[in-house]
């Protein structure tokens, strides 16, 4: 994989990672289900949901702007 490819590709990986994050820490029924099954494990997930939005955020405007310029 060359450095072109690499860059291209990685803001997509971080957007996908924080919408994943988000999607499972902010789903009411995924949320019970992990309190009840999960205990302590999902307090440990529970805290980097502020990493999960940020991720999703910075990734999805750093992959646009990868779309846009390569568009050009």
């Amino acid at each position: 994989m060359t450095p072109e490819k690499l860059d291209y590709s990685f803001p997509f990986v971080v957007f996908f990672y924080g919408l994943l994050m988000v999607l499972v820490l902010e789903n009411p029924v995924l949320v019970r289900l992990g309190q009840e099954r999960m205990g302590e494990m999902y307090q440990n997930l529970a805290r980097h949901k502020s990493l999960g939005w940020v991720c999703f955020f910075v990734g999805g405007l750093w992959a646009a702007q990868n779309i846009w310029y390569s568009s050009l």
